[in-house]
């Protein structure tokens, strides 16, 4: 798969308990979801600490129980193809914190 050098990335901020609609984890319903339309890559990104938009911290640490630490998904492809991709995402997600943004892709895969 060839990707143009400019680039969208979504970028999916939520809680690690957050489930997708049939039970599964969410970040888990995301990236099969980006598989399954052909994205050209998914990570999902585990943050230590970090609040949103009801500034309940979570953390990672000992002393504290709480596991809803902070889950990053972040996709990147072609702009049209994020674009169409969005309101997948919106039907997939409740509370979170959806951003876009332009990217440059400087390497793809073993090219030279």
């Amino acid at each position: 798969m060839e990707l143009p050098s400019q680039c969208a990335m979504l970028r999916i901020f939520f809680g690690e308990d957050d489930r997708s609609a049939d039970g599964r984890p969410l970040h888990e319903a995301i990236v099969i979801k980006a598989r399954e339309t052909g994205m050209a890559g998914a990570t999902v990104l585990r943050g230590p600490l970090g609040f949103g938009r009801s500034s309940v911290l979570h953390t990672a640490k000992i002393l504290r129980l709480s596991q809803d630490l902070p889950i990053i998904v972040e996709i990147i492809d072609a702009p049209e193809k994020i674009d169409a991709l969005i309101p997948q995402i919106k039907a997939l997600t409740r509370n979170c914190l959806i951003t876009r943004e332009k990217v440059e892709v400087i390497r793809y895969g073993d090219e030279d």
